[in-house]
């Protein structure tokens, strides 16, 4: 249907597009809407609900953007009063709607790990342990989030801090991240393309590794290998006995998350991860 109402994404694609479309897009959260132009062209608006969100990702396609050309959007338009950007839309289907087990899932962490190997390359710097130290406090303000909700007992809180400290004497490999790299944000078309940047930022190499190694590897080996045939090397003996640790982070925040927004499904993964750190 042609759109013509007074939301702030439409405006900013009526500025920089002229006459535009919405089009059907059920898989989009509802901040976000798929828009066509006069000649064809198809374009995301997506508007942020905090501005701290939106200057990191306006600041993620500035900054990083370059190294992923052919792979992630572009940059169209923007609007700082509203948190507003305008993107071009990638063409491919979402990888975690392929059927599990599938030649079409393998492939798709393939080119996931090659894709992420490039970003990680581009943008790579020796160990050093302040990202430890940085990770180590993000940490404890997840753990401390957990206990006063009461979602953990105090065996749980304990083993918590155990990793904590661990991450926070470790010295690791630091690159620009993705932070929410997994299946939901890869499109798989005539390339892979990825897209949802408002998460990333310089942190532990090894970190976009771990959301992937718990909620997808561990049932499924295969797809682990498929993903570092990618990326073109392994984790190191310090990255694999540091994803226990990322374990532990992707825990704590999965039942603080869930508690928040009453996802029982992300509560239920939280607690199923904990259990095998215990």
């Amino acid at each position: 249907m042609i759109a013509t109402s007074d939301d702030p994404r439409i405006r900013l694609a009526h500025h920089c597009l002229g006459t535009v479309e919405i089009a059907p897009a059920p898989l989009l959260p509802p901040r976000v809407m798929r828009l066509v132009a006069d000649d064809g062209r198809h374009f995301i608006a997506k508007q942020h609900a905090k501005r701290d969100r939106y200057a990191g990702e306006l600041g993620a396609y500035g900054a990083w953007g370059t190294h992923l050309t052919g792979h992630a959007p572009e940059l169209v338009g923007r609007d700082d009063a509203t948190f507003t950007l305008l993107l071009t839309a990638l063409t491919g289907d979402r990888a975690d709607t392929v059927a599990p087990g599938s030649p079409e899932e393998e492939l798709a962490h393939h080119e996931a790990g090659l894709v992420l190997g490039r970003l990680h390359r581009a943008t790579s710097m020796p160990q050093g342990g302040a990202v430890g130290a940085a990770l180590a406090e993000r940490f404890q303000w997840w753990i401390d989030r957990a206990a006063h909700a009461a979602l953990i007992d105090a065996a749980e809180e304990h083993l918590l801090k155990h990793h904590a400290a661990i991450l926070g004497t470790s010295h690791m490999d630091s690159a620009v991240c993705h932070l929410d790299y997994q299946p939901r944000n890869w499109l798989i078309g005539d390339t892979l393309g990825i897209f949802d940047f408002e998460h990333m930022r310089r942190d532990a190499r090894v970190r976009d590794f771990a959301r992937l190694e718990f909620r997808r590897w561990q049932a499924a080996p295969h797809l682990r290998t498929a993903f570092f045939d990618g990326y073109g090397r392994p984790p190191n003996d310090t990255e694999r006995r540091l994803l226990e640790s990322f374990g532990a982070i992707e825990a704590a925040t999965a039942l603080v998350k869930g508690h928040q927004e009453c996802d029982s499904t992300l509560s239920a993964h939280g607690r199923t991860v904990l259990s095998r750190l215990t």
